[in-house]
């Protein structure tokens, strides 16, 4: 019967993992700039005046003043 060998280690050529990781980043980095200047400006006013009426109404429901408001 053969000695066995040892299984040799997977050969990676540096050069592409470093081009796939520093790719992996910039997709990374793309898809957040997507999600922070992708929306439309329409919606983005429209979330905007959203949460100024929610503070606004939160503001006429409180009980105490503060004293900026007297």
């Amino acid at each position: 019967m053969g000695a066995r060998r040892p299984k040799m280690a997977e050969i990676i050529n540096l050069r592409r993992a470093r081009k796939a990781k520093d790719r992996a980043q910039k997709e990374k980095t793309a898809q957040a700039n997507r999600v922070l200047h992708g929306t439309p400006k329409h919606l983005r006013k429209l979330t905007e005046a959203g949460k100024n009426k929610a503070e606004q109404q939160l503001a006429g429901k409180r009980l105490e003043q503060d004293d900026e408001d007297k």
